[in-house]
């Protein structure tokens, strides 16, 4: 893997964990030699996490909208950032850039951005990785709904298998290098599930 994205909050959050959580992810990335690609913004966690990786003497590519580059919010002093016309074309930038991707603390921007590709996952368009960088047990309430959506057979168990979930930047970043893509056929998944009788 030569680059990760990483989703994060454009906020620093309630607690100094999080923040912490966003440098420990940039020197893990440091050291394993890994480029990052993330959301161009200089605030939050977004931006402690950038500038960290910057900081070692890694490349970043930041990759922001121009409406929120417009307003003063993009890391300017990245040598890589490229503006781009909408969120679309961001979400679609950033996952052809990378192969890999890490949620760490975030709102609904960061949900959506990383579901959106832990979708592509589930309907084969990538077999990239993507994981949960699980602070303080930030994600806890979010992988207990998707076990349950599991249990009640809304997402096939090799599908949430897709999903890694660690609290430790190393140990995500291990599962990553020994990352296998399940073969899924969802269609024959959906027709199996047709002849169940359920009461």
């Amino acid at each position: 893997m030569k680059r990760i994205c990483v989703f994060c909050g454009s906020s620093p959050g309630s607690r100094p964990e999080f923040l912490e959580a966003a440098e420990a992810l940039g020197c893990a990335l440091l050291k394993r030699g890994h480029e990052l690609v993330y959301g161009g913004a200089s605030v939050g966690l977004m931006g402690r996490l950038a500038e960290t990786v910057l900081e070692g003497g890694g490349n970043v590519i930041g990759v922001i909208p121009s409406s929120l580059a417009d307003k003063e919010v993009a890391l300017t002093k990245l040598p890589d950032l490229r503006v781009v016309p909408s969120m679309h074309d961001r979400k679609a930038m950033m996952a052809g850039l990378s192969d890999g991707f890490i949620a760490l603390p975030g709102g609904l921007g960061t949900l959506d951005e990383f579901f959106e590709v832990l979708t592509w996952t589930q309907l084969g368009i990538h077999t990239k990785p993507c994981g949960l960088l699980n602070t303080s047990g930030y994600f806890d309430k979010l992988v207990e709904f998707l076990d349950e959506a599991r249990d009640n057979f809304f997402i096939r168990p090799e599908h949430r298998s897709m999903l890694l979930v660690e609290d430790d930047p190393e140990a995500l970043l291990d599962r990553f290098e020994d990352y296998k893509q399940p073969k899924v056929d969802k269609a024959e998944w959906i027709l199996s599930l047709s002849n169940k009788k359920i009461v």
